[in-house]
């Protein structure tokens, strides 16, 4: 399992969300390349980035500063956010990202998937971002546009539909838990784990805490599967975590 350290953007600083609320803003720093050289000096392998501007507008209002980390570090970058269009993904690939990760389009736009894929294989991804379904115990409902919109998508259907499109990886992120610190979600996890099969990569992302966090997902199997990755940010920032113990854990 790798670790991929986080940088999420907005307005050209590196920032981490609770539970996908733009009120909810933590700014820990305005240099990503900085910030992402210092995760690679520390060890990690990937480097995971977001541009919550574009997640939620569509507009690539941080594009340049995931070309200049991508031109910076001698890792491979996966970048996502306001990815919606062939162009958009063939726009970041063209900068350095070794692969793209498309949320909102994957669902509001039918084939979208299916036709980067063929175009750029091993270099698509599919995030899966979801929360409760509103009046429906138990159901997970994918959400859209930088989280602020449901999609009407449960998440197992979702794993089932992104399977089959050729893509490279599938990136599950538990809202509820993302930025609160509070832990993975590892029944949730296992889940998906069982639902892919081994057919994709799967990288979990939201509540790791604390290094214990990651040496339980990393245990995590599934009729022989595990975990490709796990997304961390709000741990390495707020110094719960160091990306030196992230990478060990993960390799063990």
């Amino acid at each position: 399992m790798d670790l991929y350290p986080a940088i999420d953007l907005r307005a050209g600083r590196c920032v981490q969300l609770s539970q996908g609320d733009f009120e909810r803003e933590r700014v820990y720093g305005d240099d990503p390349v900085a910030v992402a050289q210092s995760f690679v000096k520390s060890g990690a392998k990937w480097i995971h980035m977001v541009d919550l501007d574009a997640a939620r507008t569509g507009e690539p209002l941080n594009r340049h500063l995931i070309a200049a980390v991508a031109a910076a570090v001698d890792v491979p970058v996966q970048a996502g956010g306001g990815v919606r269009t062939p162009e958009a993904a063939g726009d970041l690939l063209s900068k350095g990202v070794t692969r793209v990760v498309i949320g909102t389009a994957a669902f509001s736009s039918p084939g979208l998937v299916e036709e980067v894929a063929g175009s750029h294989p091993g270099a698509v991804a599919v995030g899966l971002d979801h929360r409760p379904a509103a009046g429906a115990p138990g159901r997970r409902e994918v959400a859209l546009a930088g989280w602020q919109q449901g999609s009407g998508v449960e998440l197992m259907e979702a794993v089932e539909a992104m399977v089959g499109a050729g893509v490279a990886a599938l990136v599950v992120t538990d809202i509820a838990r993302d930025g609160m610190l509070g832990g993975p979600d590892l029944r949730g996890m296992a889940e998906v784990l069982a639902a892919s099969a081994g057919r994709v990569d799967v990288i979990a992302s939201g509540g790791v805490s604390r290094a214990d966090d990651i040496t339980e997902l990393a245990g995590l199997e599934v009729d022989g599967h595990r975990l490709a990755g796990v997304i961390v940010g709000t741990a390495i920032y707020e110094g719960r975590l160091t990306v030196e113990e992230g990478v060990a854990r993960c390799a063990r």
